[in-house]
């Protein structure tokens, strides 16, 4: 038990203006506590007692110097104060820290938080203090003079190289305004470009970055807050600069000393603010070590006690170091001569017993360096620490010790340094007075110096000014008691000014160190100072004096939830403010009096305590808080639960090694309560291994080893309270006892369990007891209880639960209105028993479903309806009878009515639908008991249709060479989008090429043709596809060539070459290539090796893979793909693979949720693997880094679950493109042709140069061109040829539109000189002659083609 008196004095007879408030305050009734009557002292007492603050009043007679103390104070306090005061000794916290908590339980055991708080608001109220919450909402709200927050120290030391701060940080409402005064003046900042005020603070800074010195702003400077309802100060503070001079110059001659003789090395340093710290060491840096012969004083000296010969290999050199500046300066060393009678410094004599002797030094008395003398007296102020110092020389060299006389030395706050030299007593008060002496001793005697102590004290407080917050009417004081030695004076000031000068105020008494208000008003609220001084120093308090008229608040959350458990002590907590100080009432459940007596107990602060929590104290408790200006309320809900037990327990065990242990924990708790059952072993977190097994009610060990003996305890707790049971396991070693008989012994499956038996038979759980059946020398590691029912899946057993082997009694949870049927298998190593025989029938009431069904879609069939369809629900979830089905459905964001139908199946056909409309599903289960929750919305869509055309399509013709197609998305989509058939087909005139079709995925809208030759026209067709079919398509023609004025009428020999974006097919029509090729009749050779791609169509199911291989001549793209049937489980088929010479396009199908990602593996034939991780719905999927020719293996796996893949699929790329068609210049036939023309020429040239030459020269006429007439022979044989000089194809384009390729034949031909019309040799023989100047003609023009390097033309140009 904590008890906490405090002791104040009240003079009920005096009748005061707090009268009627006090009367106000207690309603009429007799106050609780024992008034008190003239000096007679009330002893108030706070006491902690198993949880609860209590409050007790008894009088009792006061020490006779308290009595005396508070003689002159009885009469100054009337009935108010004794109201106020009953009210705040029960500690009500009024808002300090627990306003943002509110109502609070508490169990019984240690004190909260605001126990402690309650002793200083007791401590408060007896300075008539109503002290504010901390809520900021009351803060900000409620008028109040300026506090000082935080001010810099009184003496206060700045670094003169950086700027200056001195700090002053008020609060009040409305927010302070500040100025300073230096050195009592007024400190008018705007005049001083140095000096700034920080924003919302009082806080100066005076910036010396443009330069200035700021030993030009020393002085003592003092903060004024100021708003309307008064002024505060804070202390004089006295700013100084630091300073760190420098040793002042000086030459030091060497020390010439005696050995054995004392000696002392002064320091001197320079002063500095703050002192400097002084450390010795040597020229060299290195420190000089110091024991109890050599050490450093107080003052910075070096003694030696006796100086040796060593103490002259080095020198002594005084460092001091400035804190500010972090500067250390160093003073020039002393070099010591060492005067001896023994001048070898032989080491090996340092730690000889009588070292001074066998050095020839005498041995003398101790005798004191410092302080000098037998006596010296010290003067130290209360609370800092007290240092005397004794310095001894001597030979040898003395001890210390350290005595008080008339007492001992006080042991909590002495303690020796400097190896005795130095005692330091800390946090000096005026019981360590005295006098203290020092004992120097060595063999050779010893000596005393005695040090008189006195102590001194600056101002400290006996009772600081406290904030006074009254109501209008009510009386205070404020009270500045201070000691000291000597004995502080005591100033009151108002506002900043002597209260002398202050204006009058009749409500205001000074009374020495007390001021006394009567009959407060607002007018009274000012900031008092008190100023308590002596020559030590002195303290300044500020305390305001506030009157408020605030109205009951409430300062916790409205309607909290407290639970608390069956037959527990509580209380409730209902925080709140008001001047006056209002009271509070409880109230239960809003009706009947005032809760207080028997199980109820309200104290003072206003917290309701219940003494035993019982079930019908459950319910919602008011609390109102009442004053004159008004009233407020709040509310609690208060629930009761059910404890936490454990009715049974685990009981201690005695197990042999290598068996199998269980250990029981039953718990029965409330069912609103999350329960949470763990296990320590030998009091510490237990580790569940993989030999043990942790269930609800239970804990299994197998194969119990040494180790895991122990006590384990169970421990079932929820959030509220927790319950535990300990038990104890004993493993016992193996017995000597051979095994080699029973592992002998041949191994079997268990019998069946039998004598199944139900009992504790509840509505949703059910114990089912079996007998196991022999184990057949295999431990039955496992049971498998199922069951049956008779509703919907008669004699189907269904597996229930498993348990472990060394169960034979098991809780299983049941289904509502299901008809149970059960039985039990056994299974050891070797495998499973026979099933049990099914035990008795048990069936569950009713209730409505507690779930729905799952797997809801809405998909279209037909272009005007949506099938709704769901996974049926199974018996143990159908909890009733006649399980049906809401299905309920409207179009999304329409905001229409609900659709709804019931039915009794697993699907619903939604007709007259839009076409492919979204539409919001629900399904919800219905029984006989009532409906299943509400279900969730699911999004579904109406039938798909064939799309419309797409709109915008555009054909441009940049140059010769390509083709460039755009169009935009259909408007009416009429489903989802799947892609775009692209059909087009070269013509000229009449004559047309065989059709190309070209399918793009749904997000292209480009496509680029490469023109075969730069005469034939393309006719397009586009159609969008959806999952129906395709659409309307739109036509479109290739613009016509500039040079077409005559169409010929020749199909194209080739395809184009087409351009497009990844992911696009291409196949040609087998048909329209047949026809082509019929209807052209000119002679081609062809090709030595034809092109030919494959495409290769697989088919895989369960049962048997055929594999269909189609070539075509030519084809675009291999297309590897496997069909497979859409399996049940989760898995990835259709794996389709669209190779060219260095990518491919990857797709497939899946029955995966969306958001699933997957990864696609593919290997080449040099056993290269690589993986692409691929987004949700990204597909097709294209690989990039192919090489052309290559043979490769893909499979298609998720990335979440890796054991999910494809079947492995094998596809090859395309070669690289290589012109494998041979130039008909170098066939054999064609070159043995023209050397039979060339020699034919040859003698027909001979014969024309005889016939000359006999028959003198042939005129010559000019050759005219005779143009292609209908009786062409090549128009006849049904031939197309654009070798013609104005439709020459470019130079290079060998490749028709048939895939065929035909040798370009040169302009100048045998037929243009053959038999019949010009084209006939003359008579004169001037055939030669005009075939020369037709060949030089053409080689002036720059009309070479493609074949002159032909033999024909080599022929021709011989000739």
């Amino acid at each position: 038990m904590v008890k906490i008196c405090l002791e104040c004095q009240s003079e009920p007879e005096e009748r005061g203006p707090g009268s009627a408030l006090r009367e106000l305050l207690t309603d009429g009734e007799t106050a609780s506590t024992d008034t008190c009557s003239g000096a007679r002292l009330t002893d108030f007492c706070a006491v902690w007692d198993a949880g609860v603050f209590l409050v007790s009043a008894a009088g009792k007679g006061a020490p006779s110097g308290v009595k005396k103390r508070r003689l002159n104070e009885a009469e100054t306090l009337n009935s108010v104060r004794e109201a106020q005061f009953q009210r705040l000794e029960a500690a009500r916290p009024r808002g300090l820290g627990r306003g943002a908590r509110g109502p609070v339980l508490r169990m019984a055991g240690q004190p909260p938080p605001w126990a402690y708080t309650a002793v200083l608001l007791c401590a408060l109220s007896l300075g008539g203090a109503i002290e504010i919450p901390m809520d900021p909402s009351i803060q900000n709200e409620l008028s109040q003079p300026p506090t000082i927050t935080k001010q810099s120290v009184k003496d206060h030391i700045v670094d003169p190289r950086d700027n200056i701060l001195i700090e002053c940080e008020a609060k009040g409402n409305p927010a302070p305004s500040f100025h300073w005064t230096r050195n009592s003046k007024f400190f008018n900042i705007a005049k001083d470009p140095r000096v700034s005020m920080r924003r919302r603070s009082g806080t100066l800074v005076i910036d010396f970055r443009s330069g200035g010195r700021p030993e030009e702003y020393e002085g003592e400077y003092q903060c004024f807050a100021r708003n309307k309802f008064g002024t505060a100060l804070s202390n004089r503070i006295r700013l100084q600069v630091s300073k760190s001079p420098l040793w002042p110059k000086e030459n030091l001659d060497p020390v010439v000393v005696q050995e054995g003789a004392p000696l002392t090395l002064q320091c001197n340093p320079p002063p500095g603010l703050p002192s400097p710290v002084i450390f010795w060491m040597s020229s060299s840096m290195e420190p000089i070590t110091q024991d109890k012969r050599v050490s450093q004083g107080h003052n910075g000296d070096l003694y030696f006690s006796n100086v040796m010969l060593q103490d002259m290999q080095t020198d002594y050199s005084c460092n001091a170091r400035f804190h500010f500046t972090h500067t250390i300066q160093q003073k020039n060393p002393f070099t010591l001569k060492v005067l001896t009678n023994h001048p070898y410094n032989d080491s090996s004599l340092r730690n000889h017993p009588d070292m001074y002797s066998a050095r020839g030094v005498a041995e003398r008395t101790p005798s004191f360096m410092y302080p000098q003398g037998t006596a010296s007296s010290q003067m130290v102020l209360r609370g800092m620490d007290l240092l005397l110092e004794c310095i001894a020389s001597g030979v040898p060299t003395p001890d210390i010790a350290w005595y008080k006389k008339g007492g001992d030395l006080p042991s909590d706050k002495a303690k020796f340094e400097n190896f005795n030299k130095a005692l330091r007593i800390t946090n000096v008060s005026e019981e360590d007075s005295g006098e203290y002496f020092c004992l120097a001793s060595n063999k050779m005697g010893s000596i005393r110096h005695t040090i008189s102590v006195r102590v001194k004290a600056a101002p400290y407080w006996l009772d600081e000014p406290k904030n006074l917050i009254l109501a209008p009417g009510e009386d205070g004081r404020l009270v500045c008691r201070a000691n000291g030695n000597p004995k502080p004076t005591v100033q009151w000031m108002v506002n900043g000014e002597p209260l002398q000068s202050a204006p009058p105020n009749p409500n205001r008494e000074v009374a020495g160190d007390t001021i006394i208000f009567r009959d407060t008003q607002i007018s009274s609220r000012a900031v008092y100072q008190c100023n308590t001084s002596n020559e030590h120093g002195y303290l300044l308090a500020n305390a305001f004096v506030s009157v408020l008229d605030v109205p009951p608040r409430m300062l916790s959350p409205r309607n909290q939830l407290i639970r608390v458990i069956l037959y527990n002590r509580t209380r409730l907590d209902c925080p709140f403010f008001g001047s006056p100080i209002p009271t509070l009432r409880w109230f239960k459940n809003g009706q009947g009096s005032n809760l207080d007596g028997g199980n109820y107990h309200v104290y003072e602060n206003g917290s309701l305590e219940i003494k035993m929590i019982r079930k019908e104290d459950q319910g919602i408790y008011t609390c109102v808080a009442t004053n004159i200006l008004g009233k407020a309320e709040n509310q609690v809900r208060l629930e009761v639960k059910d404890p936490t037990r454990i009715y049974r327990m685990p009981e201690d065990q005695v197990a042999k090694r290598g068996t199998t242990v269980q250990l029981e924990c039953r718990v029965k708790h409330d069912p609103s309560l999350k329960l949470a059952v763990s296990w320590l072993k030998d009091d510490e977190p237990l580790y569940i291994s993989n030999r043990m097994k942790k269930e609800e009610d239970s804990l299994t060990i197998f194969g119990v080893a040494e180790r895991d003996q122990g006590s384990y305890t169970c421990v079932a707790s929820t959030e509220l309270d927790q319950d535990l049971a300990k038990a104890y396991l004993t493993v016992l070693a193996d017995q000597a006892t051979p095994t080699n008989r029973l592992a002998a012994l041949p191994k079997g499956r268990p019998d069946r369990p039998r004598d199944l038996e139900l009992t504790d038979l509840a509505e949703r759980s059910v114990r089912l007891t079996w007998i196991p059946g022999d184990d057949n020398n295999s431990p039955i590691t496992d049971y498998v209880v199922q069951f049956e029912e008779d509703q919907f899946q008669p004699g189907v057993w269904h597996d229930h639960s498993k348990f472990p082997g060394s169960v034979n009694s098991a809780v299983l949870r049941l289904s509502p209105y299901v008809n149970y049927q059960f039985r039990v298998i056994a299974i050891n190593e070797v495998g499973s028993s026979h099933p049990s025989l099914p035990s008795e029938r048990y069936r569950t009431s009713g209730a409505p479903p507690e779930s729905n069904p799952s797997d809801v879609k809405g998909e279209g069939t037909r272009k005007n309806n949506m099938e709704i369809t769901w996974t049926p629900m199974n018996a143990t979830s159908a909890f009733g009878p006649n399980l049906r089905y809401i299905v309920k459905w409207r179009r999304r964001e329409t905001r229409e009515t609900w659709n709804n139908v019931t039915v009794w199946g697993s699907r619903y056909v939604v007709g007259q639908t839009p076409v492919y409309v979204p539409y919001e599903i629900r399904v919800q289960a219905e029984n006989d008991f009532g409906k299943g929750p509400e279900p969730d919305t699911v999004i579904g869509y109406s039938g798909e249709d064939l799309p419309s055309a797409p709109r915008r399509f555009r054909v441009r013709q940049p140059n010769l060479e390509t083709i460039n197609l755009e169009w935009d998305h259909p408007e009416h989509p009429n489903g989802i989008l799947i892609g775009y058939t692209l059909k087009y087909v070269a013509f000229n005139g009449t004559k047309v090429g065989k059709q190309i079709v070209e399918n793009f995925s749904p997000n292209q809208t480009k496509f680029t043709v490469q023109r075969a030759d730069p005469v034939s026209r393309y006719r397009f067709s586009l159609s969008a596809r959806t999952q129906v079919g395709s659409g309307e398509a739109v036509t479109e023609e290739s613009p016509a060539p500039p040079n077409e004025a005559t169409p010929t009428a020749a199909p194209p020999t080739s395809p184009p070459t087409t351009v497009g974006a990844p992911g696009t097919v291409s196949s040609t029509d087998a048909t329209a290539t047949a026809a082509a090729t019929e209807a052209t009749t000119v002679p081609t050779v062809p090709p030595v090796a034809p092109t030919t791609t494959a495409t290769t169509e697989a088919t895989a199911t369960t049962a048997s893979t055929a594999t269909t291989t189609t070539t075509e001549s030519p084809a675009t793209t291999s297309r590897t793909e496997i069909q497979e049937s859409a399996p049940d489980e989760q898995s990835i088929w259709n794996v389709t693979v669209l190779p060219n010479s260095k990518w491919a396009n990857i797709s497939w199908k899946h029955n995966f949720g969306p958001g699933t990602d997957f990864v696609v593996e593919y290997t080449d034939s040099n056993h290269t693997k690589k993986t692409v991780p691929v987004k949700a719905q990204a597909q097709p999927v294209q690989l990039t880094d192919l090489y052309p020719g290559m043979t490769y293996t893909l499979r298609v796996y998720s990335r979440d679950h890796e054991g999910i893949s494809s079947a492995v699929i094998t596809f090859m790329t395309s070669a690289a493109y290589t012109n494998n068609q041979a130039d008909i210049a170098t066939q054999g036939w064609f070159i043995g042709l023209m050397c039979a023309i060339a020699l034919l020429v040859l003698i027909l040239l001979i014969v024309c140069f005889i016939k000359r030459s006999r028959g003198g020269k042939y005129p010559v006429r000019e050759k005219k061109d005779v143009p292609l007439g209908p009786e062409d022979p090549k128009e006849e044989d049904g031939s197309f040829d654009y070798s013609d000089e104005d439709n020459k194809p470019l130079q290079g384009s060998q490749t028709s539109l048939d895939g065929t390729i035909k040798q370009q034949e040169s302009d100048d031909s045998l037929v243009d000189y053959g038999e019949g019309g010009e084209g006939q040799f003359n008579e004169d023989g001037s055939f030669i002659g005009q075939y020369t100047v037709k060949k030089d003609k053409e080689e002036t023009e720059g009309n070479e083609s493609s074949e002159a390097t032909s033999p024909v033309n080599a022929i021709y140009s011989l000739a």
